[in-house]
């Protein structure tokens, strides 16, 4: 299945420019509820992987450290961009989020919208979030999953070897990665299309 850093980047770079038309007002919702979740207090130190044309920052209170990564350094360009316009004081990477430079317990909350089923192996991005978190930190999850007691029949299973492609996987299950990569999962909530997208808010345990 063709699902590398590499196809991601190329295919990202050359939805940059449509990104916001497509995913801004289908997910406007959903980001201001998976956020909604997470408890903020001033001063914390926050990480937005993968985190596109910077969609999120309008649903982040503003006395806080953010710093927001992308594999694709279009996204960057433009989250970049976004980050100006709202006069927001954000420090931009372009980083593979499977293999994030940041120190060990560096940030207090990780941010993870529409990237679980799309990274190729998400369960190093976990790794990543879990490594730099701070004990007790909040991972925020927001993406497309398969049910967790439900295991993807054939067809989905067929049907993703085309979505993997162009989009997204569509046979993830969040319960299973969340535990697996140590997280304990506080709150889970459907907010899109009848159950496909859920929110999730995680803990690092202290």
């Amino acid at each position: 299945m063709l699902n590398t850093a590499a196809w991601n980047r190329i295919r990202y770079t050359a939805y940059a420019p449509l990104y916001d038309a497509i995913a801004n007002r289908a997910f406007r919702r959903p980001r201001r509820v998976a956020l909604g979740q997470v408890d903020w207090e001033p001063g914390m130190r926050v990480l937005l992987v993968g985190a596109g044309t910077g969609l999120d920052l309008p649903f982040i209170p503003r006395e806080l450290e953010i710093h927001l990564t992308d594999l694709t350094p279009a996204m960057v360009k433009r989250a970049t961009r976004r980050a100006h316009r709202y006069q927001r004081d954000v420090t931009c990477h372009v980083m593979d989020a499977e293999a994030l430079t940041y120190p060990d317990e560096h940030f207090d909350v990780v941010v993870m919208h529409l990237l679980l089923a799309v990274m190729p192996t998400p369960q190093q991005g976990l790794a990543e979030a879990y490594r730099v978190l701070r004990p007790g930190g909040q991972l925020c999850v927001m993406d497309k999953f398969q049910p967790d007691g439900q295991p993807a029949g054939i067809s989905r299973r067929l049907a993703n070897i085309v979505t993997s492609i162009l989009a997204t996987d569509i046979t993830r299950q969040a319960a299973p990665l969340l535990t697996q990569a140590g997280f304990q999962i506080r709150h889970d909530e459907p907010v899109l299309m009848n159950g496909l997208f859920r929110a999730l808010l995680a803990a690092k345990p202290e």
